[in-house]
């Protein structure tokens, strides 16, 4: 079995709650997805502490845009820059530098899709889904961005994966979310409960006015928030 996490956001309660999880299970092996330290209140705490994992990591796109923030969108800046500097230049150059796909087996993880890190799968097809596809010859595809849990097949015919957000779901269910990988190739989706709301307060906290929206999201486990 192997443990999915993705998109993390520097929340470390909702990873600590989800290891927590994970040893109920007996797995010790992980893959992790991306986006470990942006957004959070915790962001070099976060990565340190998966450090300690026997896992295989690959990069997100908040690893790019805190390396390069004048890339990430205006209204995200801020909290790029303060990640940065709460990491350290060695540790951001580090996560950036990670690889933007692995593969084992049957199965490409991914953070957004095979080509794009800020593109991504939906519940439901899209119009880009084919586009998104070209090119992917393996069974299964896992990826996160969209930090909305779900699997189902496309019409290609590729198993598509998300195991949701560890740290800022967006499905409406603050607990935090990632998946099982079981040996037969199973999927099991998963929830844990953790704090929530002192997670986003921390947030605030912390960044100030660059930590409003991740705030509002973590509490409201939303991407759209007034």
């Amino acid at each position: 079995m192997t443990a999915l996490l993705y998109d993390i956001h520097g929340n470390l309660p909702a990873l600590e709650a989800v290891l927590e999880d994970v040893g109920r299970t007996g797995e010790e092996r992980f893959v992790l997805g991306g986006d470990y330290a942006l957004f959070g209140a915790w962001p070099a705490e976060t990565v340190e502490r998966l450090w300690d994992l026997d896992a295989v990591w690959i990069r997100g796109n908040g690893e790019r845009w805190t390396a390069t923030p004048d890339d990430a969108p205006e209204a995200v800046r801020e909290a790029a820059v303060k990640c940065g500097d709460m990491l350290g230049d060695a540790l951001v150059s580090n996560l950036a530098g990670l690889p933007e796909t692995c593969t084992e087996g049957e199965t490409m993880f991914c953070h957004g899709s095979p080509r794009s890190d800020v593109r991504s799968f939906l519940p439901e097809p899209a119009e880009d889904e084919a586009e998104l596809l070209e090119g992917v010859t393996h069974r299964r595809l896992v990826f996160g961005h969209t930090h909305l849990a779900f699997a189902r097949r496309a019409a290609a015919g590729v198993e598509l994966v998300n195991p949701g957000s560890v740290g800022m779901p967006f499905d409406g269910d603050p607990r935090a979310a990632w998946a099982l990988l079981h040996e037969d190739g199973a999927i099991e989706h998963r929830r844990v409960d953790y704090d929530h709301a002192a997670s986003a307060a921390a947030v605030r906290r912390e960044l100030g006015e660059a930590g409003e929206l991740p705030e509002r999201r973590i509490e409201r486990a939303a991407s759209d928030v007034d």
